[in-house]
């Protein structure tokens, strides 16, 4: 067999190829397009947002967003917890967090002594007032987890968080108490977080204030980026060093011109 013919042979192929993806393409486009117009024709169907308001006097919450995340959809909410507890986790197996800070000025103290309590005052009211306005434990865990950021940038190494042993057992409440409220409720015979509507208000409350630690404590964590330096640390020699230079005044390298008699 001569070069051409297998050149000839191998470009019919690939136009017989090319001729059957472009007619499976048509067939595909044409079915698509007869699903749509059937699915136009059927009419509008029960919206999810009718659904979730209907439901909504059951769920022990008035805010429609609290009641999915906690009552609708709870499982994927309690996943979501899990995800961040693990990335926080996977930070910490990176090694030890990195000691370099600098001690805050007069300035940055002031402002942090009364910006940091505001974050976490406000923190709580979010999470109280997610019941039945925007709010909820996920803006409360960010506040306070900016709140550990401030701490952290005006010279705390551990971002006003406590010790190591302390940080992993509030990492994990969230998770903790999401799953045993489930777990009590299957013993009660009701399913794996289904709340009754008598105690749905409370128990939603009781999951979010440990989401709202949680989270926080993570955000902060994940800021100070390894595994949290335990209560003796201090900063490093460079720090030292570079502070004293910093503080101390640098000599005018142009000599002193003495007056001539």
């Amino acid at each position: 067999m001569s070069m051409s013919q297998s050149e000839s042979r191998a470009a019919e192929r690939n136009r017989d190829l090319s001729l059957l993806v472009a007619v499976s393409l048509a067939v595909l486009g044409a079915a698509l397009t007869w699903l749509y117009f059937i699915a136009l024709s059927a009419g509008a169907a029960p919206r999810l947002a009718d659904l979730a308001y209907e439901r909504l006097p059951g769920t022990g919450v008035s805010n429609p967003v609290t009641a999915v995340l906690l009552n609708y959809r709870a499982y994927d909410t309690l996943m979501e917890l899990a995800v961040l507890l693990a990335a926080l986790l996977g930070i910490w197996s990176l090694g030890p967090a990195a000691p370099g800070f600098q001690r805050s000025g007069a300035v940055l103290a002031g402002m942090v002594s009364w910006v940091v309590p505001l974050l976490i005052v406000t923190g709580g009211y979010l999470l109280w007032v997610g019941g039945y306005a925007p709010g909820g434990a996920f803006q409360a865990g960010a506040l306070l987890g900016a709140a550990g950021v401030i701490v952290r940038l005006a010279g705390d190494p551990r971002a006003g968080l406590p010790g190591e042993g302390a940080q992993r057992w509030l990492l994990v409440l969230g998770v903790l108490v999401f799953t045993l409220v489930g777990l009590g409720l299957m013993a009660f015979g009701a399913g794996f977080l289904t709340y009754p509507p008598k105690f749905a208000k409370w128990l939603i409350l009781l999951i979010e204030m440990a989401a709202t630690v949680a989270i926080g404590v993570a955000l902060a964590a994940a800021y100070v980026g390894g595994r949290p330096p335990g209560p003796e640390a201090q900063p490093t020699a460079e720090d030292e060093d570079a502070l004293t230079a910093a503080e101390t005044p640098t000599p005018d390298p142009t000599p002193a011109l003495r007056p001539q008699p």
